[in-house]
């Protein structure tokens, strides 16, 4: 495509990382957002045209039921298709993997999120480690939130010399806050049956140098998860070589239990603070006076946003594979500052 028009994104489902990524589309120089699919002819969609985004039925029913619901549409999913260089699809679980077939046969670039396992494109992304391999692929597998947490922490290490091995214990949300009364648990946890827990695997299928295991509990809350980390490095090394390794990535905020932020939940109000829309946590939030160096032993607690963190990686992974931006911290730069990432440390006084 053209290097000087801007890239034509089309946003297949609606849902809680749908939205974000539009919303996170509109915010970029160098984007259009060609418009939104869903199936939904209730309050989401109107959201999409209030917004002003253009709202497409997800096939002829699904479009004439928001049509009668008094929705102004403008197509199907192949209308959109038609009008986009690349789609996003933020459907459920496994409906992704089923749309890809439309997809190769329309001939466009897509991405799916990480629910769908590997095999799907053959290629998973974190911008911080693997950009240069999806530069003008066909599609790409933004991994979850709780691996995208996992490769950020533990690249940043590696880059540093200092990562040997890690072991990780993940407190896992229930459900997404904003469909906690269809399901989840309550009083009770309950842990991943197999150790290691999928995450482990996953952050392997970004970067396949990485020793890591993990294991993982769900835990009877919606805001976030928790994460808890052992990692021997490579040498013994100070407290503050370890901060400066996380302190070289962007998208890994250094946070203190001295400035109040004692839990989740104060995390999320700060973002809400800062005015971050849908208060959205972009960043790995990591306590940097919790975390505690023994020798050549780490530990350290980190924050995940289960509804945030893969959003600027879904940006960087659309420049991948369009191809315009070759280097990857031109593509992070950019996405950084149109959403706002890098705000945490000077409203908190650390700059």
């Amino acid at each position: 495509m053209n290097g000087n028009r801007k890239i034509r994104v089309a946003v297949n489902g609606y849902g809680v990382i749908g939205k974000r990524v539009a919303d996170a589309v509109a915010r970029q120089d160098d984007m259009e957002l060609a418009g939104v699919s869903d199936i939904n002819a209730d309050w989401r969609s109107r959201m999409v045209t209030q917004k002003g985004y253009r709202l497409f039925g997800a096939a002829k029913e699904q479009a004439d039921l928001m049509r009668e619901a008094g929705l102004d549409v403008s197509g199907t999913l192949e209308d959109l298709l038609a009008a986009a260089d690349l789609v996003v699809d933020c459907t459920p679980k496994h409906v992704a993997a089923k749309n890809v077939e439309i997809y190769r046969q329309v001939g466009i670039k897509f991405i799916v999120q990480g629910g769908e396992k590997h095999t799907v494109t053959g290629h998973s992304f974190v911008a911080e480690s693997s950009y240069v391999g999806a530069l003008d692929r066909e599609s790409t597998r933004v991994v979850s939130c709780n691996t995208t947490s996992i490769v950020r922490t533990l690249s940043a290490l590696k880059n540093a010399g200092l990562l040997r091995r890690a072991r990780g214990t993940l407190l896992r949300r229930a459900t997404d806050p904003w469909e906690s009364h269809l399901g989840g648990i309550m009083n009770t946890l309950v842990p991943e049956p197999e150790i290691p827990s999928h995450q482990g695997p996953d952050a392997k299928s970004v970067d396949s140098e990485l020793d890591v295991v993990t294991m993982a509990v769900k835990v009877p809350e919606t805001l976030a998860h928790l994460h808890y980390w052992a990692v021997q490095l490579t040498r013994p090394a100070e407290k503050e070589e370890v901060l400066e390794a996380f302190r070289s990535s962007s998208r890994i905020a250094l946070i203190r239990m001295a400035d109040g932020l004692t839990a989740i939940n104060t995390v999320k109000e700060l973002m809400a603070d800062l005015g971050r829309p849908h208060d959205n946590l972009y960043e790995v939030a990591l306590w940097s006076d919790m975390l505690k160096v023994e020798g050549d032993e780490l530990f350290y607690g980190y924050m995940v946003d289960n509804q945030a963190i893969v959003i600027p990686e879904t940006i960087d992974a659309i420049r991948a594979l369009v191809g315009q931006i070759r280097d990857p911290n031109e593509s992070i730069a950019r996405t950084n500052t149109a959403l706002g990432i890098g705000t945490i440390a000077k409203a908190l006084g650390h700059q």
